[in-house]
């Protein structure tokens, strides 16, 4: 063997293996994450360029202050002040955002109208290019999630087909960016109509949305709206149908509210904790270890040691067993050891995955109740709970219910499907209910389209915030740890090491490429 081959071979294992040296085999990791700076003086300049744009109300703000304060007290800034003061009413908890928020809201016609005591004379949708009141908006100290929705004809130049719903528009800004591997990162098209006012801006479809991702003010922005990337069907809209709403909704931006505060700092990897004591009987496959021939093209899954946060699980009790619902099993599915089947084929894009599409989550179900249970345990009543003490995003009907987590050190999402609709609109399950960890949700049930449409069991899974939007993670490793210290003992893991031989089977052509090129290339 040359000396080149050597060489290349040693760096690329260095590559590959670089986040394991020095831990054990079955070491398990948090995520690291990357902290924005805001650029506030740039922020306020525009806020005074859209606000001097109507003479009658340029004097309505204080845009200086006399005092010597920080430049993080609200005192230093009196104009974010008194516009989150304004803007309160129509977007609950503005202030609570550490970064500018972007809507598609005219702030000086409603303070025009406010100054004048009419700003309640018209509907909301006339301040807001036409969409509705806003379904959701939620500011917390990372950042701020919000989602309108365009109703079939309104609008000038909107599409006129007739959708079963409207279309929903989700904005999300960040000062907290989640670093993964990401092999389709950074990619998208420049959208002309749009470049004067975002110059950085790019279009992509990616994993079921099509999405706007900008930069403003030092921190990332993204638009997206779910649509297929196909023709037209009656009940779902298509991309290049979704273009012309996302666009009048972006070119509505405006600055809204926001608030100044410390400056944070990037958080690094670490090794996650677990239990120190063993359980007796709890077993699983490593992550990305999926049922042999199960991933797309015959792919292998995505081993993804990271532990994207400390949840709580999200079945009320054990045992638990994680399997999948779809592919044959070297075991039945209420045993141990679990299953990673996060990229299992399916047709939704997954970009972590090797093959690009996957099962976006994890198949889970709970054990059977005990032979003569004396607590009333009902095999179709199983609890499903919050794993986080989290913000609901679900409109009425919808199949699935995501919960979001927006503090100073994460941004994550974690969404529940298979439970029926109708008894989450029973139960208040919509847009904005504040839930508690460990609160009951709902049941394990089998919904999918319709009452009966899959097998029991719960599918969960997890999204982060990046520059390219809410990306899909393997939540398999972050469910073997919540699961851990729901019994209080550290499971075993069933399979080979992880050694240097092992890895370089493990990764894909992309993969490797990826990796070198973050190498060659310097990174950031």
């Amino acid at each position: 063997m040359s000396r080149k081959v050597v060489s290349f071979a040693g760096c690329l294992l260095a590559v590959l293996l670089s986040p394991l040296i020095g831990a054990s085999a079955d070491e398990f990791r948090t995520p690291s994450i990357s902290a924005m700076r805001v650029e506030w003086r740039s922020a306020l300049d525009q806020l005074r360029q859209e606000i001097s744009a109507r003479p009658t109300i340029a004097s309505s703000l204080s845009f200086a202050s006399q005092r010597r304060v920080p430049a993080y007290d609200p005192r230093s800034t009196p104009a974010w002040v008194q516009l989150n003061a304004a803007t309160s009413p129509i977007f609950p908890g503005i202030a609570r955002s550490p970064i500018p928020v972007l809507l598609p809201f005219d702030t000086a016609s409603y303070l025009e109208a406010r100054q004048g005591g009419t700003q309640d004379a018209l509907p909301v949708s006339r301040y807001q290019a036409d969409f509705r009141a806003v379904d959701l908006f939620h500011a917390g100290a990372s950042g701020y999630d919000a989602v309108f929705s365009l109703v079939s004809g309104a609008g000038d130049g909107m599409p006129q087909r007739t959708f079963a719903k409207p279309v929903e528009v989700q904005i999300s800004g960040s000062i907290l960016v989640y670093d993964l591997v990401d092999r389709l990162a950074g990619k998208g098209e420049p959208v002309k109509a749009l470049a004067t006012q975002f110059p950085d801006i790019r279009r992509f479809i990616r994993e079921g949305y099509v999405r706007y991702a900008f930069t403003r003010f030092g921190i990332p922005y993204v638009v997206s709206i779910q649509c297929l990337d196909s023709a037209p069907r009656p009940k779902r809209l298509a991309c290049r149908e979704a273009y012309p709403v996302a666009e009048r909704f972006l070119k509505a931006l405006r600055i809204a509210g926001g608030q100044p505060s410390r400056p944070r700092s990037d958080i690094a990897s670490d090794v996650a904790e677990r239990p120190a004591a063993t359980s007796s009987d709890f077993t699983y496959h490593p992550s990305g270890d999926i049922f042999i021939n199960s991933g797309r093209h015959n792919q292998a899954g995505r081993a993804d040691f990271t532990v994207y946060s400390q949840i709580r699980f999200p079945l009320e009790k054990a045992p638990a067993f994680a399997h999948s619902q779809s592919y044959p099993k070297h075991g039945r599915v209420d045993e141990y050891p679990w299953q990673d089947n996060f990229c299992e084929a399916r047709s939704f894009e997954v970009g972590q995955c090797a093959g690009g599409h996957g099962h976006q989550g994890q198949d889970m179900r709970p054990g059977a109740c005990p032979a003569g249970s004396a607590d009333g345990c009902n095999p179709k009543r199983q609890a499903v709970v919050a794993v986080r003490d989290s913000i609901v995003i679900r409109s009425p009907q919808q199949q699935s219910a995501t919960l979001q987590v927006n503090t100073r050190t994460e941004h994550i999402r974690f969404r529940y499907m298979h439970m029926n609709p109708s008894a989450m609109d029973a139960d208040g399950l919509l847009n904005g209910r504040r839930v508690a960890e460990g609160e009951k949700i709902g049941v394990v049930s089998n919904y999918l389209d319709h009452p009966n449409g899959t097998s029991r069991h719960l599918h969960f899974d997890v999204q982060v915030f990046t520059r390219d939007g809410w990306i899909w993670v393997n939540p398999y490793t972050t469910l073997v740890s919540a699961y851990e210290r729901l019994i209080r003992g550290r499971g075993r893991e069933i399979g080979p090491e992880l050694g240097p031989a092992a890895a370089v089977a493990r990764a894909t052509p992309d993969d490797v490429t990826h990796h070198i090129d973050t190498q060659e290339g310097g990174g950031n």
